[in-house]
């Protein structure tokens, strides 16, 4: 074997082979490689994948420190028998590897930490604590480069760190032009040759997501949806076609560790593929994503089953036009796993009712997943600020809710990992007394307490150290807060729209009385040391 390659945890290493050429490698070659862990024994097979001129590639991303073997495995003789060594070199400051459920990553203390939130939380692979904060952009990658270019340089100064986003381009409203390029080779013309990959839109599609992972950005790949055209076809293609193309993309981008995978965008619009099909689908992605990436499927009405096993997390478009993120809690309840409103509305000017958000309802739905202990995902659809439309094209953002989803995220950076809310923490003996005195001789349940104390607005609690409540859309003058005996607390008052925070003069024992008079504020809480 020659020196071992040097890479580091969690980064990618790529194996290139030359082949044959002859036939259709894409379907008629099968190749793998088995990677060895030296110190554990732990082997990882992953599948390889064809680029065309008889290039062959393979794409490993080390999940450990030290030294690694590697060997192929081709029906090609030309492929097989290739070995080699890497060492993996620990992971970079930033580099924090794939994020996964918390639930699959946390051990010991750290587990501890989350308490019972555990089952609702994301983790990356390092065991650092993640909160998605996503955006929407379907078809940024079908467009024209210089706004592919502008998209990255537009994310690369927004809040988001997850995004939403297409194989294939999309045609709705507002987004009708053709792509340039296509996934497969052939034209609209004469059709597409579904047996077979167009090697320079992947290689595009391998920079683009590549310039997501450098900015700390999870890609959020949605493989099939609803919004074709005839032309295309890609919505209508056989059973057997959308399982060679899934394989090969969970080959071909498995190794990337930003990426996640969601089955389809609105997968109920595609009505002649059945239940059992998207199970199938599921099952090849896994089998061909060596990396175990995290995977779900997004509504448009029917809300799907996330008990399914093969569903990490929810993904969900909220179908009430007026609970929207409210439902987190519902869905929580239901599923068990973390939650994504990934579609709770848009901020924009479109003439659909789910497209004309005001910049303050879209902040508020966020504030409001988040306090029901859920997550949002961001999108813009003004139709009169320039020729793209973010929420399909990318290009530049324009709206008033990026601002304070950022604020919100240094907010919620704080809050302590088992932070609950409350109608899931209340329980016996609850220390926090009630809000207002009730009659004299009156029995005080848990869910009375509930009910007088925060029956108007959601609350995050951990234990009697924290306390964050959000007041959404009311305006109270005033409100008074009663405090656990025993303690001293700090206050501050969070203006949510105006991004300030106000800490209260003093401490405070007992009751505190808190100004407010305006919408969108929270109010803080934390026990002094």
């Amino acid at each position: 074997m020659n020196e071992p390659m040097h890479v580091e945890q969690y980064a990618m290493f790529e194996l290139n082979l030359t082949g044959t050429a002859a036939g259709n490698p894409y379907a008629d070659v099968e190749l793998s490689a088995t990677f060895t862990h030296t110190a554990t024994g732990r082997t990882i097979e992953v599948g390889g994948f064809y680029r065309g001129e008889g290039r062959y590639g393979v794409r490993f991303m080390p999940v450990g420190t030290g030294a690694w073997t590697y060997e192929t495995h081709a029906t090609d003789p030309a492929l097989a028998g290739h070995a080699g060594a890497i060492a993996v070199d620990p992971a970079s400051e930033g580099n924090h590897g794939r994020v996964l459920p918390a639930r699959d990553v946390a051990k010991g203390a750290a587990r501890d930490a989350y308490g019972p939130e555990l089952a609702y939380r994301f983790s990356y692979e390092d065991g650092t604590d993640y909160q998605p904060y996503g955006t929407t952009c379907y078809a940024w990658t079908n467009q024209a480069p210089d706004v592919q270019d502008r998209t990255v340089e537009t994310l690369a100064h927004a809040p988001f760190n997850k995004i939403r986003m297409c194989v294939f381009p999309k045609f709705y409203d507002f987004n009708t032009a053709d792509p340039a390029m296509f996934a497969y080779p052939g034209s609209m013309a004469e059709g597409f040759d579904h047996t077979r990959f167009n090697e320079p839109f992947f290689e595009n599609l391998d920079r683009r997501i590549a310039q997501l992972r450098d900015l700390g950005i999870e890609a959020d790949v949605i493989l099939l949806h609803p919004y074709d055209k005839p032309e295309w076809g890609f919505s209508k293609m056989t059973k057997a076609e959308d399982e060679f193309y899934l394989k090969y993309m969970a080959r071909r981008y498995g190794a990337y560790r930003n990426i996640w995978w969601s089955l389809a965008n609105e997968y109920d619009l595609l009505p002649w593929k059945s239940l059992e099909d998207w199970r199938d689908y599921a099952r090849v992605v896994m089998g061909n994503d060596a990396f175990g990436h995290l995977r779900s499927i997004h509504n448009c009405i029917p809300i799907y089953d996330y008990n399914e096993p093969w569903c990490t997390h929810c993904s969900i478009q909220r179908v009430d036009v007026t609970r929207t993120t409210e439902c987190v809690a519902d869905w929580r309840k239901a599923y068990g796993k973390p939650v994504v409103c990934d579609e709770p509305g848009y901020e924009g000017n479109i003439y659909w009712g789910w497209g004309n958000l005001t910049g303050e309802e879209l902040t508020r739905r966020f504030w409001e997943g988040a306090m029901r202990g859920g997550y949002v995902t961001h999108g813009e659809t003004f139709i009169d600020k320039g020729e793209q439309v973010w929420w399909a094209h990318g290009g530049e953002l324009h709206g008033e809710s990026p601002a304070r989803i950022a604020f919100m995220r240094k907010v919620f950076a704080d809050v302590p990992l088992d932070a609950t809310p409350l109608d899931a923490s209340l329980a016996p003996g609850d220390v926090w007394p009630v809000a207002s005195p009730l009659p004299e001789g009156t029995a005080l349940t848990p869910t009375l307490e509930k009910g007088i104390q925060y029956w108007d607005v959601p609350v995050l609690r951990s234990g009697t150290d924290f306390q964050l409540v959000y007041l959404g859309w009311f305006r109270p003058a005033y409100r008074e807060f009663p405090l656990p005996a025993g303690a001293r607390y700090t206050v501050d008052v969070i203006d949510t729209w105006n991004m300030t925070v106000e800490t209260l003069p003093g401490v405070y024992e007992g009751k505190v009385r808190v100004e407010l008079g305006r919408q969108y504020m929270a109010v803080r809480i934390r026990k002094v040391a």
